[in-house]
């Protein structure tokens, strides 16, 4: 895989996919603002799945699953101008700040839509990324602080995410896990997004399912490819990735051990 990323800072940085495609299923602990030069992105959640392309810019709040895909398209590749917005920062600029009303989080991914502010901002950092001395911290606090300013302005909603600090409560298993089955994230994640220690995770999760994570997440997405493929007449290369799999042939490999035939020669229609 062909990827470069450049920092200006450890919160600023200019991403570069050259391969055909590059899937990953995250989970992040910064709010991400992105910015496309070039290339586009398809982002799957639990309930909805976003297409982004050159000039697009959207940010995903932190502790939210997705499973990403960067595509480059017209022979340039996928690039990107991505800043992380942490916590630490988010407090120091909230703290300023008197708002006017309790602060719920809103978890969905806000896209603006090429706005000129935001447009005009995430082009002045470009030039940034030829220096060769060290991108001085003051500055990059500026900038930082700037986006977050023009965030507010472009979209007030913002707020519900931007100046949410707390993190996940404990949450109902069941409803989590039906949803979010098909992205690939470590026992303790999973149990962090639920409110529970790794430990007490597994112990629910048996009482509630009475199964092992592993063994019920890959029948899940056996399940899911099952119908994708049966019932919305879709090929195996793509859905393998959306429904949890990381591999075509292991796969292939775990359909015909539960189905008795390979993911190719289900036909659409099938009970």
């Amino acid at each position: 895989m062909d990827h470069i990323s450049k920092y200006l800072t450890k919160e600023i940085k200019l991403s570069c996919y050259e391969d055909k495609l590059f899937k990953s299923d995250l989970m992040f602990d910064d709010h991400m603002l992105v910015w496309f030069i070039s290339g586009e992105t398809k982002i799957i959640q639990a309930d909805k799945t976003y297409y982004f392309h050159a000039g697009d810019t959207f940010l995903i709040p932190r502790n939210q699953l997705a499973t990403v895909v960067n595509y480059p398209k017209d022979g340039l590749p996928h690039k990107t101008v991505v800043l992380h917005l942490s916590v630490e920062r988010l407090k120091h600029y909230y703290e300023k700040i008197d708002l006017p009303k309790p602060i719920r989080p809103e978890q969905c991914i806000y896209s603006f839509n090429n706005h000129p502010l935001l447009k005009s901002y995430l082009n002045s950092l470009l030039p940034y990324f030829e220096m060769e001395e060290t991108f001085p911290e003051h500055i990059a606090s500026l900038k930082i602080t700037e986006a977050i300013a023009i965030l507010r302005s472009v979209n007030p909603d913002v707020d519900k995410v931007l100046a949410h600090f707390d993190a996940p409560g404990k949450i109902d298993l069941i409803h989590f896990m039906e949803r979010n089955f098909m992205f690939n994230m470590p026992l303790e994640k999973l149990g962090y997004l639920t409110g529970r220690s790794l430990s007490t995770f597994n112990r629910d999760f048996k009482r509630h399912f009475n199964n092992t994570p592993q063994k019920w997440l890959i029948a899940k997405r056996l399940e899911l490819a099952y119908y994708q493929l049966s019932e919305k007449n879709r090929k195996p290369k793509d859905v393998f990735l959306e429904v949890g799999f990381e591999d075509l042939s292991h796969f292939s490999f775990a359909f015909k051990k539960k189905y008795g035939i390979s993911p190719t020669q289900l036909k659409p229609g099938l009970p």
